[in-house]
């Protein structure tokens, strides 16, 4: 496994090469937008990457590239595994609007309550049979979740949707958006990388994160107000796409075709989602190492958001049938999934 930061044209071309040397061996590149220290490479792609070579026998190499270092932006990521400009990718859901408009319904508050290992699961037993025309031109690895967002701000805690009107919140997406709306707020958009010169420069007030993320941003030297439900129910989440190029996967021998499938079934659901809960709880740290308190919403506050974010999901449900998609069956069938996975 070999993990590339920067790269030039002339070593795009020998790397183009090099994977046509033996025709038993296929390299595979996976290009995403963070940092090499971030969970989705440390706790995701990288092992992922290790036991997929070991399975092979070697005949798998893969090399990663962290921070867009193969070009472009993140809301091209998607695009390049559909055009082979990487082998992999690793995105957001959210970051390419309007190309999953059924996935998103994981992303509605309190769809997803507080465990990703419930969500990745539900989402693993709906890909096939409700999502399969969104994915129809990739191989999907994995589509997961994270623990959820946190209404994080720079100042002071959120406890209840009063604390948010008029204030700028940076949102992972087109639902994050309609949240902050629902409160009152003005939704900002952006990749998660430019939060904390956003956060500097104070073009925005708050953030929409999970806790996993507060390391690598240093988000818990940035603000001081993050928080969650008592039981740490969440205001949404954001849906991760960890997807394969089709010709590639179906250019593969069939043995290593079987490979790539042991890696991406419901145990690597199970396993992503457990990551990132221990991922959490690095975040959590950093801020309580700082001696800043996590706010724990009570359940009459946390009542007071399901309330008011009530319309956010009729808004989609609306808009869901607009597309001839009908959102409420998939919002049923969503918390369905989601309940008979949880504890």
């Amino acid at each position: 496994m070999r993990i590339f930061v920067r790269l030039a044209v002339a070593a795009t071309a020998m790397l183009v090469s090099a994977s046509a040397m033996a025709a038993d061996q296929v390299k595979l590149t996976v290009h995403h937008f963070l940092n090499q220290m971030a969970p989705a490479q440390t706790r995701l792609i990288e092992p992922w990457a290790k036991r997929v070579e070991e399975e092979s026998g070697g005949r798998i190499s893969v090399e990663i590239y962290p921070s867009m270092s193969l070009g472009g932006k993140p809301n091209q990521l998607f695009q390049q595994a559909e055009d082979g400009i990487a082998d992999i990718v690793w995105t957001v859901a959210g970051y390419t609007p309007g190309r999953f408009p059924k996935l998103e319904v994981f992303e509605l508050p309190f769809v997803h309550l507080n465990d990703p290992v419930a969500t990745n699961l539900a989402i693993r037993d709906m890909l096939a049979s409700d999502f399969a025309d969104e994915f129809k031109t990739v191989k999907p690895l994995l589509v997961h979740v994270h623990a959820g967002q946190t209404l994080n701000m720079v100042d002071a805690p959120v406890r209840s949707p009063a604390d948010v009107q008029g204030r700028k919140i940076r949102i992972p997406g087109r639902v994050g958006g309609w949240v902050v709306e629902a409160l009152g707020g003005s939704p900002i958009g952006m990749p998660v990388p430019d939060v904390p010169a956003a956060i500097s420069k104070r073009v925005i007030d708050g953030v929409m994160v999970p806790f996993e993320v507060v390391p690598s941003l240093k988000l818990d030297q940035l603000t001081r107000g993050p928080g969650e439900g008592a039981n740490g129910e969440r205001f949404g989440t954001a849906v991760f796409i960890f997807a394969m190029n089709k010709a590639k996967y179906d250019g593969l021998p069939e043995d290593l075709k079987a490979v790539i499938d042991r890696n991406s079934g419901a145990d690597f659901a199970r396993e992503i989602g457990h990551a990132w809960l221990e991922a959490e709880e690095v975040g959590r740290k950093a801020y309580t190492d700082r001696g800043i308190d996590i706010a724990k919403l009570t359940p009459d506050e946390l009542a007071a958001f399901r309330t008011a974010l009530a319309p956010v999901e009729t808004r989609w449900i609306e808009d869901a049938a607009t597309k001839g998609i009908d959102g409420a069956a998939l919002v049923a069938r969503a918390r369905e999934r989601v309940a008979a996975h949880g504890e």
